[in-house]
């Protein structure tokens, strides 16, 4: 092998593998300090792409868990009213049952009468309650028609997205339930006035013929415990039971559609760790071998530098 001055091919290989052996090094320490196996698009574009679609899916998804949690807030108050609403109704059949006692005068049966009006009041303001400003109950149905209780058509609902999709995904509807409507009812019959609902015209007591209900603005529009029988107290207290039945049915559904999207969460944020993490045990292995390999070259490329030095004394 000839002996030269001008190219000294054995300190450009060392250079070489000396600056590639450090950014290597570079990488690792990036790696493993980052935790992150793509620090840089170009370490594995299409893993990358991928990441950023689910790192966006599981954001997404992570907002729909909290609107089911805001809409199954909504439906506990709902539900705590609608309890309070029925242990009112059976305030009012105890309240019927004692004024029909034989022993009671008119006096007595009109002090039964005064708070028997003073309860409908109260589930009129209970009926008007608000849930961070949205009505927990409703009047009018999605069409902005009259809503009428046990007509499914004519039913008031909000739909809450369940997926990561938004509204293109499946969704849970949520009554916004009819109590003014459910507690409308045929006198005559002790069953629901079909047809009608509360407040159909105006907000104050709906009464028409036999239909009369047992919530009231005011004094002026309520009702005496002598229009109405025990049986239409009895079907008033069905149809709230009925509306807490709807709404444990709304909150069952969504406990599960939670559920489902937090096992769709986890099994995304575990797939994009795949995709992103670094595997330590992997890169604490690289990294120990160029820093060898680095001290290596830096050594080589040393003594290659020093080769010059026989052509030096040859000269003298």
């Amino acid at each position: 092998m000839p002996l030269t001055i001008n190219t000294n091919s054995a300190a450009a290989a060392a250079s070489y593998n000396l600056s590639k052996n450090q950014s290597a090094l570079q990488k690792s320490l990036v790696r493993l300090s980052s935790g992150s196996r793509i620090v840089q698009p170009v370490d594995d574009a299409g893993g990358l792409a991928v990441s950023m679609k689910m790192e966006s899916a599981i954001v997404r998804l992570s907002g729909a868990q909290k609107n089911v949690q805001n809409a199954t807030s909504f439906l506990e108050v709902q539900d705590g009213v609608l309890q309070s609403a029925g242990k009112i109704v059976n305030r009012m059949i105890e309240l019927k049952g004692l004024s029909d006692d034989v022993m009671k005068n008119a006096s007595d049966i009109d002090n039964y009468n005064r708070e028997f009006t003073d309860l409908q009041m109260q589930i009129y303001d209970m009926a008007s309650l608000k849930f961070n400003g949205v009505s927990i109950f409703a009047s009018t149905s999605n069409a902005g028609a009259t809503a009428i209780f046990g007509n499914t058509s004519r039913d008031n609902t909000v739909s809450i997205y369940v997926s990561a999709d938004g509204t293109s995904g499946p969704t849970v509807s949520v009554n916004k339930a009819l109590l003014l409507s459910a507690l409308t009812i045929n006198t005559s019959a002790a069953t629901i006035q079909n047809g009608v609902a509360y407040g159909a015209t105006t907000n104050s007591t709906f009464t028409s013929g036999n239909a009369m209900t047992f919530a009231a603005v005011d004094s002026s529009e309520t009702i005496n415990l002598t229009d109405i029988s025990v049986g239409v107290f009895t079907q008033a207290l069905q149809n709230v039971a009925t509306l807490r039945a709807a709404n444990g049915a709304s909150m069952s559904r969504l406990r599960f559609a939670g559920e489902e999207m937090a096992t769709q969460e986890t099994n995304l944020i575990a797939a994009k760790g795949r995709i992103t993490d670094v595997d330590i045990a992997a890169e604490s292995t690289r990294l120990a071998k160029y820093n060898v390999l680095v001290q290596a070259s830096a050594s080589m490329l040393a003594q290659a530098n020093t080769s010059a030095d026989i052509a030096l004394m040859l000269l003298r």
